[in-house]
């Protein structure tokens, strides 16, 4: 079973309620949900989340919520490998065989059904464990200044 996995923590520092913030009329994480809808690859959404509100928001645009997510795995340091892996084995202790997992993040506005299709295709076709995207951005025209974790400045 295809599943994709939306990781979205109550706690942001940087942007509060991010996650449910409204972006172009559409709080943030309903980009993501609506992208993987409308990719027609996964037989369950879910949203892994420790917050009530931002479950509720998930729900009402129809992705799954079938746990909040332990405080443990919801603080600053916890890697998104941990959250996917924690989902996993709920699915896993639930009897849900899982074929695939693709982690869509939150905050992915642009993202687009038609490459996690693609991206499926491709990890269906090969001998992959797992596969991301990329892409490239035009230097110095475009100069990040986080690349990365938070901490991670790029020269200017």
């Amino acid at each position: 079973m295809p599943i994709a996995i939306i990781p979205a923590r109550g706690g942001s520092k940087r942007i509060p309620r991010k996650n449910i913030r409204e972006f172009c009329g559409i709080p943030m994480i309903v980009w993501s949900i609506k992208a993987a809808q409308e990719s027609q690859c996964f037989d369950q959404i879910i949203v892994s989340t420790d917050d009530k509100e931002i479950a509720s928001v998930a729900e009402k645009h129809g992705a799954s919520v079938p746990f909040l997510r332990p405080r443990i795995l919801a603080d600053d340091h916890t890697s998104t490998a941990a959250v996917i892996a924690h989902a996993i084995q709920w699915l896993s202790e639930e009897h849900v065989h899982v074929d695939y997992v693709c982690c869509i993040y939150a905050t992915a506005p642009f993202v687009r059904c038609s490459d996690i299709r693609v991206g499926l295709e491709q990890l269906r076709k090969s001998e992959c464990d797992h596969a991301f995207p990329v892409t490239s951005f035009s230097y110095p025209t475009c100069t990040p200044h986080r690349v990365g974790r938070p901490d991670t400045h790029v020269p200017t």
